[in-house]
């Protein structure tokens, strides 16, 4: 199951308190406070890995807890402190902890952000000495560490992402390319959720399908769009089978850039599908009309696999120039 969105909640751990402590000597009894400070809770980290799948193991168990740190000690030894928590969330993530107003993007494999500090130690008793106070009975307790809801939203960052209308054949394009096994039917919408796929060590997604009116939220495009703003080229895929061809591809243009001007601006190659459903002489004539556009255009069929490889080479080509 793919998850795209989760909250969870997550605490740092609280500091260790202070004590009080004597020191004990040979006859000395009571030969000073020696009370140690508490430890330092630990940090709830944010770290970012490849894993698109990775929220999905966290819908049984939402609740995250950093180590608190250890009470101080006699002869003024401080208390341990608590190790730090990293959570690890997919490459892509955007997280929001809304009660500080605070939001983290993690868009590189690595990296990390601490998002809720653990609490301070308290103070023992040795730390109020003072020529005035030389037996001091004060201590504090450590502070609490931070914690709070944490929004995550994935947005995929991935390397080519395929769109276009409902049975445009992207699902059957990503098979091909790749092990992904996407759904495919000869129906709208049987993509509901973004598949994945190898290409040479490069990663494909397949949209699910856009319709008119996506980026206001129709269909199941408006939950799906922000998953190719991160994409760094697209593949349009327009089928052939339909008389409006050069209308389907224009209306989902008008959707990219109604979205974001951004996802409008990114390099697309333009891939005619089900070329065996069509006459040459529809076919030259819809290439003229979309030669204006400085995109590639391909052409190919997956039944008979014509220009499947003359795509496949190129778009390797392509992204080891990237």
């Amino acid at each position: 199951m793919f998850i795209d969105q989760l909250t969870i909640y997550a605490k740092a751990g609280n500091g260790g308190d202070g004590v009080v402590r004597w020191s004990h000597e040979k006859f000395r009894p009571m030969a000073g406070p020696s009370g140690g400070n508490g430890g330092r809770g630990g940090d709830i980290i944010l770290r970012a890995v490849r894993d698109v799948n990775l929220l999905a193991k966290y819908t049984g168990s939402k609740e995250f807890e950093a180590q608190s740190g250890g009470h101080g000690e006699i002869k003024s030894r401080f208390g341990k402190n608590g190790e730090d928590l990293i959570i690890d969330v997919p490459i892509g993530s955007m997280v929001t902890d809304r009660e500080r107003s605070r939001t983290y993007e993690l868009l590189e494999e690595g990296q990390l952000e601490r998002v809720f500090k653990g609490g301070g130690g308290g103070l023992g008793n040795e730390h109020f000495k003072s020529a005035t106070n030389r037996s001091p009975e004060e201590a504090t307790l450590g502070r609490a560490g931070e914690e709070g809801q944490l929004e995550i939203a994935l947005s995929l960052v991935v390397d080519v992402g395929f769109i276009g209308m409902p049975n445009a054949g992207k699902s059957t394009l990503l098979n091909t390319f790749t092990n992904a096994r996407s759904k495919i039917g000869a129906f709208p919408f049987t993509t509901t959720e973004p598949h994945l796929g190898d290409f040479y060590g490069y990663v494909l997604a397949d949209i699910p399908g856009l319709i008119e009116g996506a980026a206001a939220g129709k269909g199941l495009g408006h939950t799906f769009l922000r998953h190719v703003t991160r994409t760094k080229m697209l593949l349009h895929l327009v089928s052939l089978e339909s008389e409006d061809a050069l209308e389907r591809y224009e209306t989902i243009r008008k959707e990219l850039s109604a979205f974001s001007n951004e996802l409008a601006e990114k390099e697309e190659w333009i891939i005619l599908t089900k070329k065996d459903l069509v006459k040459q002489e529809y076919l030259e004539g819809l290439l003229k009309a979309i030669d204006k556009n400085e995109n590639r255009v391909f052409v190919i069929s997956a039944e008979t696999g014509d220009g499947i490889k003359e795509l496949s080479d190129a778009l390797a080509k392509r992204l080891q120039q990237s």
